[in-house]
């Protein structure tokens, strides 16, 4: 793994949050997407050389809905930049670790990713994230 690539923070409405994260880092979102399969709205912010995700869910049963029902708002995941994920999984697999998904699939920013399941990551989510060239 090369660095933290950002942290995912689950929010209700991105819009009153990129408000709050606006005002926080005294600059706008760089980039709102949406990702259909994951079932969620994002929006990026920069500080220095750090990144912020904000998600938000679009429906009931996505992941973050089902987070932030159970724990509320906050930290989510912690994503790290790799540089090749198929290898990094199956590295991380030979160490015990279990995989959320076999195959990585395409996540927000232009990444491949991939999710180590917190039960084996002492509760924390893990994103792997690799440039999707």
């Amino acid at each position: 793994m090369n660095k933290i690539e950002h942290i995912g923070i689950a929010v209700k409405s991105l819009e009153v949050s990129n408000e709050l994260f606006e005002k926080l880092f005294g600059v706008p979102s760089y980039k709102q997407e949406e990702v259909e399969s994951e079932g969620v709205k994002t929006s990026f912010f920069k500080n220095g050389p750090n990144k912020i995700e904000l998600l938000e869910a679009t429906n009931p049963e996505s992941p973050i809905a089902k987070f932030i029902e159970k724990k509320g708002e906050g930290i989510h995941h912690i994503a790290f930049d790799v540089t090749d994920i198929i290898s990094e999984m199956e590295r991380l697999k030979k160490e015990g670790f279990v995989l959320l998904n076999e195959v990585p699939k395409k996540g927000a920013d232009n990444k491949l990713v991939a999710f180590l399941h917190p039960k084996t990551t002492n509760g924390v989510l893990i994103e792997l994230c690799q440039e999707n060239n």
